[in-house]
């Protein structure tokens, strides 16, 4: 524990020196990777701790994204105040979806989820009063210090990928991690030792969309601008699945891992070689399948085994048996 903490404040400095150090691409470039990996995270904490796999995450993004455009130019507001309506709304929303969707199990949840999301993206451009198919530009821009804006977002995503960290961290080594993780793996036998089933996952999914929707909200505010079919996007979940799937399911080094593979493909294939997004999505469905028929588990588990790498390891160790030698002599004495 000492060393993850060391670990933390270490990242934490970087974090807060990296504007001095590096250019404004390439502090662009690292809050997308660290929002992406927040997403991830957040994905995982749903599929890889509760067992729910969602194909429907994106709607989180774009309601997040949306409610912060909305509240920030109808108050006129600084985007920086509005931020955490987003998370909050999110988790409003999946609160009360929760409920109905709870109901299905497996595949039918995965599809439920899709489905809703593609019902909210239908209805968002169908509203005038949201832009319609053209989107929303953010009018309150003007409150924005542009000179510190890309150091601000940098810092705020920095804050997000560590904070979505080390709060998994933190839930996964507690009791209710303890019990979400009985719940994934079985959830008849944690209800038949009093694990409360539908709490639990009704927490980690409100979590789960709070998360996503608080990272997509601040994307689109590097953009300065949200539609529709940006913020609804599929390829959102399919990032969050693929970083991982291929990293690590039900790990927190696994989609760390996932992040590097998956931005570093695209800036190899579409910077580096100059080849098409087609062939970029190529790439990253060869690798998928690659990895899935060497490792199903994700590229970090078959690494921490081999090696005896603990990062940010959350297993538990038994305890160990009491020894019966000196009671069982005594035992025999007595007889």
């Amino acid at each position: 524990m000492k060393t993850i903490a060391i670990s933390y404040v270490v990242a934490a400095a970087l974090l807060a020196a990296s504007p001095l150090l590096f250019g404004e691409g390439a502090l662009r470039f690292a809050t997308e990777c660290l929002l992406i990996l927040a997403m991830a995270q957040m994905w995982n904490l749903l599929a890889g701790y509760a067992g729910l796999v969602s194909f429907g995450h994106q709607v989180f993004v774009g309601i997040g994204a949306y409610g912060l455009f909305l509240l920030s130019d109808t108050f006129d507001l600084s985007p920086y105040w509005v931020l955490p309506v987003a998370p909050l709304a999110c988790a409003v929303v999946a609160a009360i979806i929760a409920l109905p969707l709870f109901r299905l199990r497996e595949a039918y949840f995965s599809i439920a989820m899709w489905v809703f999301s593609e019902i909210i993206a239908a209805l968002v451009m169908k509203a005038t009063w949201l832009g319609g198919t053209g989107g929303l530009p953010l009018k309150a821009s003007r409150l924005i210090d542009l000179d510190w804006f890309e150091p601000v977002m940098f810092w705020i995503a920095g804050t997000l990928a560590l904070g979505s960290l080390g709060g998994l961290f933190i839930l996964m080594r507690s009791g209710f991690g303890l019990g979400l993780m009985s719940v994934r793996d079985n959830d008849l036998a944690a209800m038949s030792v009093g694990v409360d089933v539908q709490r639990n996952r009704f927490i980690v999914f409100v979590l789960s969309a709070a998360g996503c929707g608080l990272a997509g909200a601040v994307s689109f505010l590097g953009n300065l601008y949200v539609s529709p079919a940006a913020a609804f996007d599929v390829n959102w979940v399919v990032y969050m699945m693929f970083i991982v799937m291929i990293g690590g399911i039900g790990t927190l080094e696994g989609p760390i891992i996932g992040t590097v593979i998956f931005f570093g493909l695209r800036e190899l294939i579409t910077d580096q070689l100059g080849f098409s997004a087609g062939w970029y999505l190529v790439a990253l469905g060869t690798v998928a399948v690659i990895v899935m028929l060497w490792s199903p588990r994700g590229l970090w588990p078959p690494l921490r085994d081999r090696f005896g790498i603990k990062l940010l390891s959350i297993g538990r160790t038994a305890p160990a048996a009491p020894d019966i030698a000196p009671l069982a002599g005594k035992a025999g004495q007595l007889g």
